[in-house]
C-alpha cells in the first residue's frame, strides 16, 4: 500500500513538473511572438524613444528660436535682470536629416540641438517661429541667415554685453541675423539702464564685468525681449 501510495505521489510529481514547464514555454513563446525576429525588448524600446525623437523634430524648421534656462554662472542674473526664466537662446538649423542649434557661446558655433537640450536646467525648453516664416523665410533669406551665421562663427562670447560684431553674446546673435538677412528685428531693443539692477546676484555679476564703471548706455537685447517679440508664435515646448 506504501509502495502505491509512493509511486502515485513520483507519479503526480512528475506531471507537475511537465505541466508546469509546458507552461513557461506558453508564455516565453507569447512575449517572443511580440517581438520582431532577432530583436531584443530592450532594443524594440530604444527604437521607439528614437522614432518618437524623429517624429518631433520633423515639426521643426530652419530658422527656428529655441530658448532654455542656462546653468551657467550669469544665468540667475539674467533672469533677474530681465525678469524671465530663459536665459539662453539660439538658432535652429537642418542639415540632411540632422538639426543643430547656432548660439553664442564661448566659441560661437553649432551644437547638435539634443545635446543643447540636454544642457538646459531639466531638459526644458520653448521653440518660437515667425508668424509667417512661409513667406519670409524664402530660400534666399535662409541662404543669407546662413552666411551671416558664418561670418559669427568663431567668434567670442561677449561676456559685458557691447553692441558690437567684435565679440557676441545669444540674443544678438539671432537678432543680427534676422536683421541683416531678412531685415527683421525680433524683439525690442533696449539699454542697459532699462534692465533690473537691483538685486546682490546681478551687482555681483556687474561689478565683476564692469567694475565700477557700468555702461548703462550700452544697446541691448535679451532673451526675454526676444521670447516677447510680437512676431513670433510658440510651436514647440516641453
Amino acid at each position: 500500500m506504501h509502495a502505491i501510495t509512493y509511486e502515485l505521489k513520483s507519479y503526480l510529481m512528475k506531471k507537475g513538473l511537465v505541466i508546469g514547464g509546458l507552461s513557461a514555454l506558453i508564455i516565453i513563446s507569447v512575449l517572443y511572438a511580440k517581438q520582431k525576429p532577432g530583436k531584443p525588448i530592450g532594443k524594440l524600446e530604444n527604437k521607439t524613444i528614437e522614432l518618437k525623437c524623429d517624429a518631433q523634430n520633423q515639426e521643426l524648421k530652419t530658422g527656428d528660436i529655441i530658448f532654455q534656462t542656462s546653468l551657467s554662472q550669469q544665468s540667475k542674473a539674467i533672469q533677474l535682470a530681465t525678469r524671465s526664466k530663459y536665459s539662453h537662446c539660439g538658432l535652429i538649423f537642418k542639415e540632411g536629416n540632422s538639426y543643430y542649434v547656432f548660439e553664442a557661446v564661448q566659441p560661437v558655433k553649432r551644437t547638435p540641438l539634443n545635446k543643447w537640450i540636454a544642457r538646459g536646467q531639466d531638459g526644458k525648453y520653448v521653440i518660437k517661429r515667425l508668424k509667417n516664416a512661409d513667406q519670409l523665410l524664402t530660400g534666399p533669406v535662409l541662404a543669407k541667415m546662413k552666411q551671416v551665421c558664418t561670418q559669427f562663427n568663431g567668434k567670442s562670447h561677449d561676456l559685458t554685453f557691447e553692441w558690437s560684431d567684435e565679440k557676441i553674446y545669444c540674443s544678438e546673435l539671432i537678432w543680427k541675423v534676422y536683421k541683416r538677412a531678412g531685415g527683421l528685428e525680433v524683439g525690442k531693443l533696449q539699454k542697459l539702464s532699462n534692465f533690473d539692477l537691483k538685486s546682490d546676484v546681478v551687482k555681483k555679476i556687474m561689478k565683476q564685468r564692469y567694475g565700477n564703471k557700468i555702461p548703462t548706455n550700452e544697446t541691448v537685447i535679451s532673451p526675454a525681449a526676444i521670447f516677447d517679440s510680437e512676431l513670433l508664435t510658440t510651436v514647440k515646448s516641453n
